[in-house]
């Protein structure tokens, strides 16, 4: 049985049988550094409050549900997104 890949997924399997993936030298300490950042990007200690019309709220709530979040989940993804300018606008 074959397996339907995705095109991101094609692209990693091509770059790997190109041998293009180089391994890391010090595996531990890297696998340290990365669940660092991982742990200070989804660390939340902060606590926002802000006023919005129930009309938007209401319209994030089914958007969160669509997705199968929670909605303030949803909502911080979104403000995460836009910090990190990766939240792109798309026209309906």
């Amino acid at each position: 049985m074959k397996t339907k890949l995705t095109k991101e997924e094609q692209e990693i399997l091509d770059s790997f049988e190109r041998d293009e993936w180089v391994p890391v030298k010090n595996q531990a300490k890297r696998k340290a550094e990365l669940m660092t950042y991982a742990r200070n990007t989804l660390k939340k200690d902060k606590r926002l409050n802000i006023r919005i019309s129930e009309r938007d709220l209401t319209e994030l709530q089914r958007k969160a549900v669509s997705e199968g979040l929670p909605y303030q989940t949803y909502v911080a993804s979104i403000i995460h997104k836009f910090v990190n300018g990766k939240l792109i606008d798309v026209k309906s």
